[in-house]
């Protein structure tokens, strides 16, 4: 399964289990497993380098779990888990942007100051004649 950045999880490392799904239904949840869950144990699989390994469990965790119960099919459910764990995966490998230091404006500082007169003022009017 490839996830980007020349990595590729063997499906051999992803379990898959299959259980009842919630929700309506009718007779038909109550006898067939059609809910997937794909997991996948991060510190043991194969195909990532060590710089993704830690990037991933540091994003993610070291076990990473999707969840399909949309449709009626097994198949179909279990198709939607692997899509949607390959893509967190391949979300989590994408690098994030370092932060930007900003510095307000010089109108937003003005405005700031402006704020701390006002306030000043109003409780410097609330005192008791006589204090100043």
């Amino acid at each position: 399964m490839p996830i980007g950045g020349g990595a590729a999880i063997p499906l051999a490392d992803v379990e898959l289990r299959s259980s009842r799904s919630s929700g309506p239904g009718g007779q038909h949840t109550n006898v067939t497993e059609s809910r997937i869950q794909a997991s996948l144990e991060l510190t043991t699989c194969g195909g990532l380098d060590p710089e993704q390994r830690r990037r991933l469990i540091a994003t993610l965790g070291p076990r990473v779990t999707a969840v399909a119960q949309d449709t009626r099919s097994q198949m179909q459910n279990r198709e939607l888990a692997l899509a949607r764990l390959q893509q967190r995966l391949r979300r989590a490998l994408v690098p994030r942007a370092p932060r930007l230091r900003t510095k307000p404006s010089a109108a937003a500082v003005e405005r700031r100051l402006e704020g701390k007169r006002r306030q000043s003022q109003r409780k410097r009017a609330r005192r008791p004649p006589g204090e100043d």
